[in-house]
């Protein structure tokens, strides 16, 4: 498996960068009156590929939370219904055991 994620990484690293060599144009980024920007190409979708990720990533844990706590409480009801179960249900009857009659001869 170690061998997978390795060729795995290598392919990926050969592709960023294959991408980085063919997508070296020089970007000028203008945002309203803010200084000019001037990137390459390549580190333009890069940056823009790491804030998807990290933005994804940021809402992953968000919704994480949220289900964990939603887990929480409805484990606390169901801990909750099984107790009022327990209270509820009659006690168990137990008899003693008979005593058994050796047969007259």
């Amino acid at each position: 498996m170690k061998i997978f994620y390795l060729l795995l990484l290598i392919i990926f690293a050969f592709f960023i960068v294959t991408f980085s060599k063919f997508n070296d144009q020089a970007v000028t980024i203008r945002y309203f009156y803010l200084q000019e920007i001037v990137v390459p190409a390549y580190m333009l979708i890069f940056a823009a590929l790491l804030l998807g990720v990290i933005i994804t990533w940021m809402l992953g844990v968000v919704e994480r939370f949220r289900l964990n706590r939603t887990i929480s409480k409805q484990n606390k009801i169901i801990r909750d219904l099984k107790k009022e179960l327990r209270e509820s249900e009659a006690p168990p009857i137990i008899e003693a055991p008979k005593k058994e009659v050796p047969p007259e001869q």
